[in-house]
């Protein structure tokens, strides 16, 4: 019979590296600060080098490192940055994510290509290089794609939103059965309305309150609700036998 561990060994993530992007500010921040805890070097991605320099300023686990996901031909460079800064990446938490809204007669073509270059291409380029830099090591890892139910539960208002993270979660898919052989887990985490800069204006809303009211727990999620969530999918021990999982944490409201 193997070990039982005590949850403190079984989440502890020392000698992890982890590059989280869109991290400076909202979950992404959120994923940072939590791996950081539990003993991961943390790279915190994104474009804003003011908030994340804050950010690792109270956290000598986390280093800032600006990035663009968009920016195709800059992310192996910065993918090397990233392992002059902490040492070889294991653990990828692709966060980075824009909203749409709108129905589909109304999206224009631009709002549309924003949607899909980020929530989309960004973590297909980006999970690419990424899992390439693993296997040329030959060393195991894990990404964390972060979805929506939005993947499985479409609004009237968020279609092209919705559309791009269900295709995250087939991506997520695609890559476990593709990578699993080299000891690359890829899971993903399905949040529901999870309060953040990018939420809060709508929870607040006369229409925000009312899709609150259809919720089986009736409210919205803090940040914290994914803690437990990411320290599963990040932790080898944890989760070392789960590929492709999709793992939705909110509230209920898929069902309702």
């Amino acid at each position: 019979m193997s070990e039982v561990l005590a949850a403190q060994r079984l989440f502890d993530l020392t000698g992890e590296v982890a590059l989280v992007t869109g991290a400076s500010s909202g979950l992404g921040a959120r994923f940072a600060t939590v791996l950081a805890a539990h003993g991961a070097k943390v790279i915190a991605a994104a474009r804003r080098m003011d908030r994340l320099t804050e950010l690792a300023a109270g956290n000598p686990g986390i280093s800032p490192l600006a990035l663009d996901v968009n920016d195709t031909a800059s992310l192996e460079e910065s993918l090397a940055q990233a392992e002059l800064m902490a040492g070889p990446l294991t653990l990828l938490v692709n966060n980075a994510g824009i909203a749409g809204s709108g129905r589909i007669a109304d999206t224009t073509l631009e709002d549309w290509r924003a949607v899909q270059n980020t929530n989309v291409d960004a973590v297909w380029h980006l999970s690419r290089a990424f899992a390439m830099r693993l296997m040329a090591r030959k060393s195991v890892g894990a990404i964390i794609n972060i979805a929506s139910v939005a993947s499985m539960k479409v609004g009237e208002t968020s279609a092209s939103y919705a559309i791009s993270k269900a295709a995250v979660l087939h991506m997520t898919k695609a890559q476990a059965v593709e990578w699993a052989r080299f000891g690359i887990r890829v899971n993903a985490i399905a949040p529901g309305y999870i309060h953040s800069d990018m939420t809060d204006g709508y929870l607040a809303s006369p229409a925000g309150h009312a899709m609150i009211q259809k919720i089986p727990q009736r409210r919205a999620g803090d940040p914290s609700d994914l803690d437990g969530t990411l320290l599963l999918l990040a932790s080898k021990r944890a989760s070392g036998f789960m590929a492709r999982t999709a793992i939705i944490v909110d509230g209920g409201h898929a069902l309702a």
